[in-house]
């Protein structure tokens, strides 16, 4: 079986989010022939960042939230950075998303700080999840399990969350994105 022909959706805000936690996994799943739509909150130019904190590049997304459905993709993708997880987990959109895509069976992935839009969305309890070490407590707090490993998958409570820790473990995020995709 094949991630050829799947979609993903990723999903950020406009601003703050990690390079190489958006750019990577976009370049990736496309080589695994995967349909990818960057979608952002507004619509807007996105503003990455690296280390949290210097200006990188900007990336016009395909899409806004506003414009996107969870019918339409088979998995949906949430690159970290301080900044943006901790605005899109505030986002009710956002939330409303995850929480249809969680309802549909369909696989979440996040890395870095953006396992806390689970929490917001109600979808962290009973999950066994990986992050940036500073989002533990709060993913624990929230009733997840929470392990240090570069790439989690958990398919509990209905549909799957494939999380990973920080930009060091790109590599094995992206490839868990698309096994998910080519045999969950």
């Amino acid at each position: 079986m094949t991630a050829q022909g799947k979609k993903a959706l990723v999903l950020v805000t406009d601003f703050g989010v990690e390079e190489p936690e958006l750019l990577r996994p976009v370049d990736d799943l496309k080589k695994a022939g995967i349909d990818v739509t960057v979608a952002s909150d507004s619509g807007d130019t996105i503003q990455t960042v690296t280390g949290d904190k210097d200006w990188a590049s900007t990336v016009e997304p395909d899409t806004s939230l506003d414009a996107v459905s969870a019918d339409d993709f088979d998995i949906l993708v949430l690159p970290g950075g301080t900044v943006n997880a901790d605005t899109l987990r505030g986002n009710a959109k956002a939330q409303a998303l995850l929480q249809a895509m969680s309802r549909a069976g369909k696989p979440i992935a996040a890395v870095c700080h953006a396992p806390w839009a689970f929490i917001d969305a109600g979808l962290a309890e009973g999950k066994t999840l990986t992050s940036y070490t500073s989002v533990k407590i709060d993913l624990e707090n929230a009733g997840a399990t929470w392990v240090d490993e570069q790439v989690k998958r958990c398919p509990a409570n209905g549909w799957v969350a494939i999380t990973s820790r920080n930009p060091g473990d790109l590599d094995a995020f992206d490839q868990a994105i698309v096994d998910e995709l080519a045999h969950g």
